[in-house]
C-alpha cells in the first residue's frame, strides 16, 4: 500500500504541536501580566482631584497624623473623608486668601462636600473593614504605600485577590506593633521572625484557614 503522508509530515506535526504549546503559554503569560498591569488595576496612576491636596506636604512636611482627617479609621469599615470644616480649622488662618483654596472655601460656605475622585476602590462583592486591620497591626503604609511622599495620591498595590491572600496566608510578615500603625518610616525589618510570631499571638490573629476562607472577604 502506498504511503499516504510524506515523511516530512512528521516534522510538520512536531513543529505544529510545539508552536501550539508556545502560543498557549505566551497567551497565558500575556493575560496574567495584563491582569496585573496598571492599565486594568489603576496602579500608580494619579487622579486629578477638585483640589490637588498634597499628602507629602500635610503628612510628610507638617507631620499631620492620619487620624486627624481620617477620623473613623479605627472604629468603622471606612477610613472616612474629612468634612471641609477639618480643612478650615487650619485654612481659615493659613493661606486663607489663596485662590487655590477657593473650592474648599466654597464648599464650606455652601455646606456642600467636595466631590473627590476615589483612588482605592474595591469591588462591591468584597467586604473590607479598616478598623479590624488597624486593630490587628496592619499599618497605613502597608496597603497605601509611602503616602507621606505622595504629592498626589495613587494606588500603590493592585488590590487584587492574590495580593490580599498573600497577607492573609502569612499575616506575621506584614503586621507591626499598634504604636507604629501610623509611622510611615516603619520597615518590615524592624522585627525579626520570632518577634513577629509573638506579635501575631498577642494580637490574636485567626488561623490561616479562617483568614483565607471565602466568607471572610465575600459575604
Amino acid at each position: 500500500m502506498a504511503q499516504f503522508f510524506n515523511k516530512s509530515a512528521n516534522n510538520i506535526a512536531r513543529i505544529s504541536i510545539l508552536a501550539g504549546v508556545v502560543l498557549v503559554a505566551t497567551a497565558g503569560f500575556s493575560f496574567t501580566q495584563l491582569a496585573r498591569s496598571s492599565y486594568l488595576t489603576g496602579r500608580y496612576m494619579e487622579k486629578q482631584q477638585p483640589v490637588q491636596f498634597s499628602h507629602k506636604h500635610h503628612v510628610g512636611d507638617d507631620g499631620i497624623d492620619c487620624r486627624y482627617c481620617h477620623s473613623t479609621v479605627e472604629t468603622t469599615a471606612s477610613a472616612g473623608m474629612p468634612p471641609t470644616q477639618t480643612c478650615m480649622n487650619c485654612h481659615s488662618q493659613i493661606w486663607a486668601d489663596s485662590p487655590y483654596l477657593e473650592p474648599v472655601k466654597a464648599s464650606f460656605r455652601e455646606n456642600k462636600p467636595i466631590l473627590w475622585e476615589r483612588v482605592h476602590d474595591l469591588p462591591e462583592y468584597t467586604y473590607f473593614n479598616h478598623s479590624i486591620h488597624v486593630a490587628k497591626g496592619v499599618g497605613c503604609s502597608t496597603c497605601h504605600g509611602q503616602i507621606d511622599d505622595m504629592p498626589a495620591v495613587y494606588q500603590e498595590n493592585t488590590l487584587q485577590m492574590e495580593w490580599c491572600l498573600a497577607c492573609h496566608r502569612a499575616p506575621e510578615e506584614f503586621i507591626r506593633p499598634k504604636s507604629e500603625i501610623y509611622n510611615m518610616k516603619w520597615k518590615n525589618s524592624d522585627l525579626d521572625s520570632k518577634e513577629r510570631l509573638e506579635l501575631k499571638a498577642s494580637l490574636k490573629i485567626r488561623s490561616k484557614e479562617m483568614m483565607t476562607s471565602c466568607s471572610t472577604c465575600h459575604r
